[in-house]
């Protein structure tokens, strides 16, 4: 499908596939896109938006607390290429 992107973390492999509802529940959570997408581009990455993009844009599977431990145990310079992948699928190159 258009716009998904593979996650790899530690024990889990998800699709993130940035749905309409998924990219709204995400803005619920952590906020404009477009703030994010700014912020990324700025260099202010944050872990709160990662987190909720992904989790929102994967499906939801599992628990919460599980999901954002395998993100910490992934590690933020892992995460970073995904989350660009992602806003890239989202808003086209970025």
């Amino acid at each position: 499908m258009r716009g998904e992107v593979a996650l790899k973390l530690p024990g889990l492999s998800l699709t993130l596939r940035p749905s309409f509802s998924a990219l709204v529940a995400a803005e619920a959570e952590g906020g404009s896109l477009f703030r994010m997408l700014d912020r990324a581009a700025a260099g202010d990455v944050r872990l709160a938006d990662i987190g909720a993009l992904f989790w929102h844009c994967g499906g939801q599977a599992g628990a919460r607390a599980d999901f954002e431990a395998a993100l910490l145990e992934a590690g933020p310079s892992g995460l970073l290429g995904p989350y660009r992948a992602l806003l890239a699928a989202i808003f086209g190159r970025v």
